[in-house]
């Protein structure tokens, strides 16, 4: 085509500058590469699979998103979002929050992977937090497991604040401080039918877990854990929130940040879903019948 015209220039006598001026226009039309700019950008490193998971559920939600990795904003991310006019940030762990928080409060933050909400004063930022609710432990429980009448939940004081909001008769609480405090309330625990850890990860190290299923199988009382691994080495069950589902919870808080909405008028919040792992192993020990209903339930069983 391009060849055809030049060709037909002089039969009829067209202006070789504007010919040159047209063919110019039409090659940065159809080869150039366009640049478009972000509404939404998403911190975090992808080498990590809930990272990667966290992102496929923003997507489902949003159209328009960059994704860069902690080192690839540090000191830089200001910069970046006024380059790519984006009016909202998702920043996913600790590094990529501090980062965030530095940004002007026009941007909007959400974050997520980290356990519970920090303190913030920054406006214009909410988030969902990694940690699960006493009440979602409780509900499963006396929907499923009746003949666990009591849980004891141990840990710091401050995740009590955050965590414990059920006021459960059902619930008695253990506040500690230490490592020691926590082996030693768990020691102490007789009557409840499980104990539930909270993730402080001060006070859970290995040492400290080893010696509390330990005496959970000594008691003959069940742990119920914050993490697979957990499962995997003894609790009874654990609640861990779902990947994919925050990642649509951080999109949709994202298109009503978009549309206007002040995120600091939203507060952080837990997942709204959780998956389920159950260790049917240590039920069978401890004569606690799991039935088939929450087994279907669960993402994972540990025989």
């Amino acid at each position: 085509m391009i060849a055809s015209i030049l060709n037909n220039i002089e039969t009829y006598k067209v202006d070789k500058k504007k010919i040159f001026f047209l063919l110019f226009t039409l090659i940065v039309f159809f080869y150039a590469s366009p640049c478009h700019s972000a509404d939404v950008i998403i911190v975090g490193d992808t080498q990590l699979k809930p990272v990667n998971e966290i992102i496929s559920g923003v997507k489902e939600k949003l159209d328009s998103v960059k994704i860069l990795s902690p080192s690839d904003v540090k000191g830089r991310l200001k910069g970046i979002a006024a380059k790519e006019e984006a009016s909202v940030v998702i920043a996913l762990g600790r590094e990529a929050l501090e980062e965030s928080l530095k940004l002007p409060p026009s941007i909007a933050v959400i974050y997520d992977l980290v356990i519970t909400s920090p303190e913030i004063d920054r406006p214009n930022t909410t988030g969902v937090y990694m940690a699960t609710p006493v009440k979602e432990y409780v509900a499963l429980i006396k929907s499923y497991l009746p003949q666990i009448r009591r849980i004891a939940v141990v840990g710091s004081h401050d995740l009590m604040k955050i965590l414990d909001g059920t006021a459960s008769p059902q619930v008695s609480t253990y506040s500690v401080r230490s490592s020691f405090e926590f082996v030693s309330a768990v020691k102490q625990v007789d009557s409840a039918g499980a104990v539930l850890l909270l993730p402080d990860v001060g006070l859970l190290t290995d040492t400290t877990i080893e010696e509390v299923f330990l005496t959970s199988f000594r008691k003959n009382i069940p742990i119920l854990g914050i993490s697979e691994k957990h499962v995997k080495h003894g609790a009874l069950l654990a609640l861990t929130f779902n990947t994919v589902n925050v990642g649509r919870q951080l999109g949709e808080k994202a298109s009503k940040a978009l549309k206007g909405a002040d995120m600091g008028t939203i507060p952080p919040s837990p997942s709204h879903d959780f998956d389920l792992y159950i260790n049917t192993n240590t039920a069978r020990k401890m004569g606690i019948h799991i039935p088939a209903e929450l087994l279907r339930k669960a993402k994972r069983i540990y025989p």
